[in-house]
């Protein structure tokens, strides 16, 4: 079966977007249907200056292409395909997803865009101590935290807390959530202590004689990896942090610690401990002898005695990429001689990439070193600065739309919608609810019914559109989860803001269609391409999958076009001199088994043989054309370059011969895809009259 995405996308390139206007000249019909002129011109002059089939189609040969796609939608159309729920809902989602950018502010997002770069261009060096608190805490808790982390930072500032200052933050402590009572548990017995203790113990934390910063953040912070870095998060750079976080590290000067910040995870302070100019991106590739999982620190050491042969052979000038293809761990990046992906800062373990950077130019590669996941030979293959923006513009916008600060761009369209359409509230409507907000909202129970008796007053009104109290009722009803009580006024400014900022995109979107034409145009290829592939799928992709019968009948009469080459079963024992080699043929011609050789050859070195099992196609290697038949290949094959030797041996030579329908299955049903195709569009064709109204097409440019 094809992808879907690039069913869609093939879609796209000839996409028909223009919605028909009854005014507009009729270019065809289709079993009586009006198509527009307006509709063929797009797809013709979206493809224009493209190659199609490497050569531009004239407006002529568009005719079949594009009643075609019409004939399609039309037949899924009639089979209902526009009509079930799964399409429904696809559709929806591709909205949505087509939508995003129209819902946001674009020049917030431009600056946004322009900022992440801009900072890209510097790596912050930073630690820091978290105040862990819910987003949706309490505020005598958010006033414990914050007090928590300023206590902190003049502690850290030289102002250790006297005695009346303990008992005072102990007094909120006791007027928090965290608070003791009858019922409380152990669990929240030693949370209150450990919180109390933080502060107590802070003098203590100070006296050390290295970082204090991490002296104090093993005491105090919330953060569990604390206790083993001190908070130290290494270099990091834009989009690598939360932004709150990001924007504290970027302007908290080098050797400064930040004022308290807020991000989703609580309350932190940052100390600021270098910035450098970016490392930018290095390309590398690796030999990898990898830990088992679990595996002891002297059976990590023993595995040593393998990388330094790797790398005594590296030193005596075998290949890096042959090295790592027969001896490297790391499957997926052994096959590409051990190349890896690009990656910046704070991207690898730390060990690997200060061994990768360490390295001063392209070809130069490192000693062994370890990892948590092994011991590594890293070798070098190039290095970049940061790209243009230009380049990198897409690649940002895709992950500054992950980023919590794509919230601004919202929030300024918000106010713009509000703006152009006469946004205007009744304070008065809103605070009444005040009135019925109960417990029962805190719990996730809260029922509409409630605000009944508020008379359904009108709350704002956006454009000519009005928004009543029990519109906003409904929303509470239906967005209420259990959550820890709060003050009723704090909750409903919280929820009313939510209920209007919703509201106000929602209206926003709702006009999206009407508003930009280019949105619209390009829904309705969406629209066309998921009929097209549902359809396409049902007649063709699984048919073919789903009928073995006709599978099977198809295989029948055209298995000849399925054929085997000849072909040569043979396996490579690839030795590390004439010596081994002479010894591995030996063993050969006393009928000695792949293990047997292995095992008895590698004794002394894990990398004295290396056997390799292939299925050579005739034509595919000469050493094995020329010995084309079964047996042990007397003339051994040799790497003038580093001396290493391949013993030959054929185990079996196969004649041309039909492939069954497992073996060319794939083909086979591709095959069977395209007829099914075939016989699909003479039934269309067949079925659709198409009428072209050669005067209207003449008009087309």
């Amino acid at each position: 079966m094809k992808n879907r995405t690039l069913g869609i996308l093939t879609l796209s390139a000839i996409g028909f977007t223009s919605l028909a206007q009854t005014s507009e000249p009729v270019i065809m019909t289709i079993n009586g249907k009006s198509v527009y002129k307006s509709e063929f011109e797009n797809v013709y002059h979206k493809n224009s200056g493209k190659e199609v089939n490497k050569e531009q189609k004239s407006v002529k040969e568009y005719v079949d292409l594009f009643s075609t796609f019409k004939m399609k939608v039309f037949e899924a159309e009639a089979n209902g395909l526009d009509t079930n729920s799964a399409f429904k809902t696809e559709l929806a989602g591709y909205r949505k997803q087509l939508a995003a950018p129209y819902l946001t502010d674009k020049n917030v997002n431009d600056a946004l865009l322009q900022e992440a770069y801009e900072r890209m261009k510097t790596e912050v060096k930073a630690a820091h101590i978290l105040i862990r608190l819910a987003e949706d805490a309490l505020p005598k808790d958010t006033i414990e935290a914050y007090t928590r982390l300023i206590i902190i930072r003049d502690a850290l500032a030289g102002k250790a807390p006297s005695a009346a200052k303990i008992a005072e933050y102990e007094n909120l402590l006791k007027k928090s959530s965290s608070a003791l009572t009858k019922a409380s548990t152990k669990q929240d017995t030693i949370n209150y202590n450990a919180k109390l203790n933080a502060i107590k113990g802070l003098a203590a934390a100070l006296n050390t004689t290295g970082d204090k910063f991490a002296a104090v953040a093993k005491k105090t912070s919330e953060d569990p990896s604390a206790v083993d870095n001190g908070g130290d998060l290494g270099y990091f750079t834009s989009l690598q942090m939360v932004y709150p976080f990001e924007n504290a590290a970027f302007k908290t000067n080098v050797g400064e610690t930040s004022m308290p910040l807020r991000t989703r995870f609580g309350y932190h302070i940052l100390k600021v401990a270098d910035k450098r100019p970016s490392q930018g991106e290095i390309l590398t590739a690796h030999i990898m002898v990898k830990f088992a999982k679990d595996m002891q620190e002297k059976d990590k050491a023993n595995l040593k005695t393998k990388i330094d042969e790797i790398y005594t052979k590296l030193k005596a000038g075998e290949k890096f990429e042959d090295l790592a293809r027969q001896f490297s761990d790391d499957k997926p990046s052994a096959e590409k001689g051990g190349q890896l992906q690009w990656f910046g800062s704070s991207r690898m373990p730390i060990e690997f990439e200060k061994a990768a950077f360490a390295l001063k130019a392209n070809g130069d590669y490192s000693e062994p070193f370890t990892t948590n996941y092994g011991w590594h030979i890293v070798k070098r293959l190039d290095k970049k600065g940061l790209e243009p923006f230009d380049e990198m513009k897409g690649d940002l916008k895709q992950r500054i739309g992950k980023d919590s600060r794509t919230q601004a761009g919202r929030t300024s369209l918000i106010a713009k919608i509000k703006n152009e359409n006469k946004y205007l509230e009744n304070a008065a409507a809103k605070k009444e609810f005040l009135k019925v907000i109960d417990t029962t909202v805190y719990q996730g129970k809260w029922e509409a019914k409630k605000a009944e008796k508020l008379g359904n007053k009108e709350l704002f009104k956006l454009g000519e559109k009005k928004y009543t109290q029990n519109d906003f009722a409904t929303y509470i009803e239906s967005h209420q989860t259990a959550r820890p009580k709060m003050d009723n006024n704090m909750f409903l400014q919280q929820v009313y803001k939510d209920f209007v900022d919703e509201t106000v995109i929602n209206y926003e979107d709702s006009n999206l269609e009407s508003k930009y034409p280019e949105f619209r145009n390009l829904l309705k290829e969406y629209r066309d391409g998921i009929l097209l592939f549902d359809l396409t799928d049902q007649k063709v992709w699984s048919k073919a999958v789903k009928d073995t019968t006709g599978l099977k009948e198809y295989y029948s009469k055209n298995k000849n076009n399925f054929l085997w080459d000849e072909r040569a079963d043979v396996t490579m024992y690839n030795c590390a001199n004439d010596k081994i080699a002479k010894e591995v043929r030996g063993m050969l011609k006393k009928g000695k088994s792949e293990k047997e050789i292995t095992e008895t050859v590698n004794k002394t070195s894990q990398l004295n043989v290396t056997p390799e099992s292939i299925t050579y196609l005739k034509g595919e290697n000469k050493n094995v054309d020329a010995n084309w038949k079964v047996g042990v290949v007397a003339t051994d094959i040799k790497d003038a370059k580093d001396g290493k030797v391949t013993v030959l041996v054929i185990n079996k030579v196969m004649e041309k011969t039909p492939k069954t329908i497992a073996e060319a299955k794939g083909m086979i049903t591709a095959d069977y895809q395209n007829y099914l195709e075939k016989e699909w569009l003479a039934y269309l064709k067949n079925k659709y009259t198409v009428k072209v109204n050669e005067e209207v097409l003449n008009t087309v440019k």
